[in-house]
Parts: structure tokens; C-alpha cells; sequence
């Protein structure tokens, strides 16, 4: 779901179609009907809503027609104005000029869903129910409280698409494009992060991590748009944050081996960034790890001492190795002594234990010895002598 939601709705195919059983009684009153009502803004009629997914919780209803031949496709760049109202009529969102990939989840996902829809400088209107907008939670407006949208609230919204281009290959973009767009999904994944969205977040911070990414040059060794060693930089600072915020949200579904080496490449970069460590930390003990974990968190609190939650969890980890420590031996402890119990348990009355028996056995050897080495003593000297 999403702040930026809007309202767009596209002519049906069927749009003109009419009742034929009302057919006769339309041509005798359409001489009556005024030459305005003709417009294009003209409010349509039930038959002229698109029921999008089949059950009535996302339908779109064309206000003003665009242009039918040009329909942005998923990954398209949109420019569109969405207006969000509330049934009573309460607005909840006014988004003017707002730039979006198709399907990025960065509206709602209703409006995602009717984008593809809409012609080229169509208005529509869109009727979200909760599950298409913002589900149970709803969305607090902070600055204004009248205008928060409560959980489960139905939302009506007005969507004027007002441009839509192909995005165009990675490589071209310059670096202030990719730091917008890298920047603008890793704000929005944060949005879904906060809502308890993790899968909505994981996708938005790996979208941010395709114009974060350093791809080097093309295959034919040119790139449009080099960048300079300080703006390499900058976009692995950004990164490295996405990475960070893509660890956090793969913890939440308990994702640890994916999460593990999303810390890691941010280490492999920063191998000092405290966060990143305490996270790192934070794996491996749910892995079960915790020797591996300890030291790692050890790290962090040297660099962070201040930290009450990495010294929390280095303290549960090191108690958690001790109490491991302290189980095995006693569980080795337990094995020994069952394994003396059967041992005395099979033994035959007047029979010697072969702990006793090992100093006899060991005398007997080293006698056999003795004499073998002897014999073999007087063997050698016969063969060299005779």
C-alpha cells in the first residue's frame, strides 16, 4: 500500500453498449438530450465501471478519456496526480506530479493495478477497498489527524495520468537518476518496513540496489555516463543503508541466510559499521551460531560501547556458550558413565575389568617383545656369520 495513492479508471470497451430492451425508448428521447451531455467528462454509467480483479473491491470508472493507444506496462515512468478521498468525503491524500514505476508498489496497490489501464492523459476514478489500499492498519497523518485514513477503510481516488515513458537501459541514466531512483525506493521500502510489510520492503530495497549497483562498463567497453570516484562513493554510501535496511526486513521472516550475506556485503565495504555488526550478531545467534556470533558482537561493542542492545545480546550469547559448554560436559560425563555401568553390568562374576587387565597385558607385550627382538638378534648374526 502507499502514501501516494490515486484514482484512475479507463473507458470499457463495452462502454456504449446499451440494454437492447431500452434501445427504442433511447432513440425516441435522444432528441431531447442536451448537446453537453455528449462530454467527455460526463458521469458513466454502472455498465461503465471495470470491476479490475472480478470481485468488486477494485473497480475504475474512465471520468475523462485518454488516450487508448498509449497504456504504460510495468516498469514504466509515470507522472500522475492522485487525489485520495475517504467515503464521507474527507480527503486523505493530494499527490500532484508524482513520478512512479509501474508496479513498484510505491502507491497503493490498487492504483498499481489500474495504471496499466489507463490511457495517456486519462482522469479516473478508483475505488479501493481496504485490502487494495491500506489493509487493516490504515495510515496516522501525523501533521494532521482529521485526515488519517482508519483501518479498513474504503478509499475513493481521482488518478490523472499525465505521462508515461519506457524506462530506457540502467547504463544510460546518469548518477543523479540513479540516486533519486535508488534513493526514492529505499524511502519507500522503509514505509513498508514500518507497516509490518516486509516482503512490499524486500522488493522495493532490491529494486534500490539496481541503481545503486556499480555495473561497470558495457560488453563493448563504453559507457554513456562514467561516473566520478566521488559519486561512486556516494552510491555506496546509499547502498550500503539499503543493504543494512534489506538485512532488517529478511530477519522479520526469518530469512537469516539471506539477511547474512546482506550484512555481509556490508561489511565487505564497511567492516566497521556498528550496525551492521550488532545485526550480524543478532543471525547468527537465531542461526544458533553463538561462537561465531560472539566475536562479532564483541566488535561492535569496542567500537560502540555506549550500545545497551549489543551488550544485551553479547551477554544472552555468552551465558547461552557457557551453558553449552557446561551441557556437553555433562552429557559426556553421563555417556562415560553408562558405558562403565553396562561394562560392569556384562562382566561375568570373577571376571577382572579390562582397566585391571591392561598392566598385565602390557607386560606380557613387552616380554614377547623382548624374546622376538632377541630371536631375531641371533637370527642375523647366523645369516651374516653362516
Amino acid at each position: 500500500m502507499s502514501k501516494d495513492q490515486k484514482m484512475d479508471t479507463e473507458k470499457s470497451n463495452s462502454s456504449s453498449f446499451e440494454d437492447l430492451s431500452m434501445s427504442n425508448d433511447l432513440k425516441e428521447s435522444s432528441e431531447n438530450v442536451p448537446a453537453e451531455s455528449t462530454d467527455r467528462t460526463q458521469e458513466k454509467s454502472p455498465d461503465d465501471v471495470i470491476d479490475i480483479i472480478g470481485t468488486g473491491q477494485l473497480t475504475k470508472k474512465v471520468l475523462v478519456e485518454g488516450d487508448s493507444d498509449i497504456k504504460p506496462q510495468r516498469g514504466d515512468i509515470c507522472k500522475i496526480n492522485v487525489v485520495g478521498k475517504l467515503e464521507n468525503g474527507t480527503v486523505v491524500e493530494n499527490l500532484q506530479n508524482l513520478t512512479i514505476h509501474v508496479g513498484d508498489n510505491e502507491v497503493v496497490q490498487g492504483i498499481d493495478m489500474a495504471l496499466p489501464l489507463m490511457g495517456l492523459g486519462e482522469t479516473a476514478e478508483v475505488v479501493c477497498e481496504a485490502r487494495f489500499g491500506y489493509g487493516t492498519t490504515g495510515l496516522k497523518n501525523q501533521q494532521n489527524p482529521s485526515a488519517s485514513i482508519p483501518p479498513g477503510a474504503k478509499i475513493i481516488y481521482q488518478v490523472e495520468l499525465l505521462a508515461c515513458d519506457e524506462e530506457g537501459d540502467l547504463d544510460d541514466q546518469t548518477f543523479e537518476q540513479r540516486k533519486s531512483f535508488g534513493n526514492r525506493k529505499r524511502e519507500r521500502g522503509n514505509f513498508w518496513y514500518e507497516r509490518n510489510e516486509s516482503n512490499i520492503a524486500i522488493q522495493l530495497y532490491r529494486r534500490a540496489l539496481e541503481y545503486l549497483n556499480d555495473n561497470g562498463p558495457r560488453i563493448d567497453g563504453t559507457n554513456k555516463n562514467e561516473f566520478t570516484n566521488a559519486e561512486l562513493q556516494e552510491l555506496l554510501e546509499i547502498r550500503a543503508k539499503v543493504y543494512n535496511n534489506l538485512a532488517a526486513a529478511q530477519m522479520k521472516i526469518s530469512a537469516y541466510e539471506a539477511a547474512l550475506t546482506s550484512v555481509n556485503n556490508v561489511l565487505r565495504c564497511h567492516p566497521e559499521n556498528v550496525k551492521a555488526l550488532f545485526r550480524k550478531g543478532k543471525i547468527l545467534e537465531a542461526k544458533g551460531e553463538i561462537n561465531a556470533a560472539i566475536p562479532v558482537l564483541q566488535k561492535g561493542a569496542t567500537l560502540d560501547p555506549d550500545s545497551k542492545a549489543i551488550q544485551q545480546l553479547l551477554g544472552k550469547c555468552i551465558l547461552k556458550s557457557r551453558r553449552e559448554a557446561r551441557n556437553e560436559k555433562d552429557m559426556y560425563q553421563k555417556m562415560l558413565g553408562q558405558a562403565q555401568k553396562i561394562e560392569e553390568k556384562n562382566r561375568r562374576p570373577g571376571q577382572k575389568s579390562k582397566s585391571e587387565d591392561v598392566p598385565k597385558l602390557k607386560l606380557w607385550g613387552y616380554l614377547i617383545g623382548s624374546i622376538l627382538v632377541g630371536v631375531a638378534g641371533v637370527a642375523m648374526y647366523r645369516y651374516k656369520y653362516f
